[in-house]
Parts: C-alpha cells; structure tokens; sequence
C-alpha cells in the first residue's frame, strides 16, 4: 500500500564527504555541487570526522555524538554522498558513519532515504570502484539510489577552486546537470512512499 506524498521543496538534503583531510579535493567538489544545486534543495553538512569506531558494545547506549548524528541523518529527506577511493574501497571513516547511522539493528536512518553518489580522486577511475562499493551497502540499507547519471571526477590542478568554483564549462554543465537530476530523482522518491505501519 502506498500514499501520494504532499511534501514541497525545498527539500531537505543531507551530504556526507567520506573523507576527512582538512585538504580533501572531495570537499571541494561538495562545495561545487552545493553552488550548481537547484534552489530547491537545502542542505547540511554532516560531519563523521568526530564519530568513534563503531561497536557493539554501545547498542544500548550510543555516545552523544553518534546521537547527534544520527538525528542529522534522520531529519533529511536526501542524502548525498562525496567520496574519495582508498585502496579500491570507501574510506574507514564512511564505512564507520554509514555503520553507525544503521544500528542497532531497526534503528537505521539511511533506509527509504534518496540517495546519489559521487566522488572524485587525481586518478582516471574517478572512484568508480569506491562508489561500486559504497551502492552495495546502500543497497543492502534499502536506501533507494539515484543510477544516472554517473559522475567519476577526476580532479586536475586546477579544475575546482577552494571556494567550489569549477573552471572547465563541460564540467559545471556535467556537475549541475547531475544535481539537477537528482532533484529530480529526490522528487520523484518523494513523490510515492510507503504508507506507515
């Protein structure tokens, strides 16, 4: 059973960089996407750099912290993930963030969530095996997923300013469309959801 959502934009969107270098190249792409982003969209930065590594041991009493930051991930109704490629995988420390936004288990705020994925690195792969492996695990936490278009950065000296000025055209055309599209898609999650149990 499902019901017409009569949620309007703006839309709440909360975005997480998986890396948390005070120098990373994915938080300047975040702060490109940010500037080409619809109006429509709000968005939050959602900071994993202070976020203990995730155990059991806290499923009955989770630290302030992770409190927190799983009532940022809960009152979005998007989220967007920037993420760099370690060895061929997702960093540790978004690996540690998405764990803890899923436990205990029934209490996981990503699920139902419209989510994108992009990512940058110097490389010619753009994160693409990152981003392969960060869907899995979303896919797994029914977080519906935004496929197309796909976006795998690479970040040349030069292309994105601190500031999140991009300085090639074909990239900001490339970089707006795909926040336009997931505006779209944000839209279109929104739009039939299921109905409360």
């Amino acid at each position: 059973m499902a019901t017409v959502n009569e949620l309007q934009p703006p839309y709440r969107v909360g975005y997480i960089v998986g890396s948390i270098s005070s120098g990373s190249i994915n938080r300047r792409l975040s702060k490109a996407l940010l500037k080409l982003a619809p109006e429509e969209l709000v968005f939050t930065d959602i900071g994993i750099a202070d976020l203990p590594l995730y155990s059991r041991d806290y499923d009955g009493d989770f630290p302030e912290v992770v409190r927190d930051f799983k009532a940022s991930i809960a009152a979005q109704q998007a989220l967007l993930f920037i993420t760099p490629e370690y060895n061929r995988s997702i960093p540790g420390a978004l690996k540690n963030a998405i764990d803890w936004a899923s436990r205990p288990h029934g209490e996981n705020v990503i699920a139902r969530k419209a989510t994108a994925v992009i990512g940058a690195s110097t490389g010619p792969i753009g994160t693409a095996v990152a981003q392969q492996q960060l869907r899995s695990v979303l896919s797994f936490l029914q977080a519906p997923q935004m496929n197309a278009p796909e976006a795998y950065i690479q970040l040349k000296p030069g292309l994105i300013e601190d500031d999140g000025t991009v300085t090639n055209e074909s990239t900001e055309a490339f970089l707006r469309r795909f926040m336009v599209s997931f505006f779209e898609y944000i839209e279109r999650v929104l739009t039939v959801v299921p109905a409360p149990r």
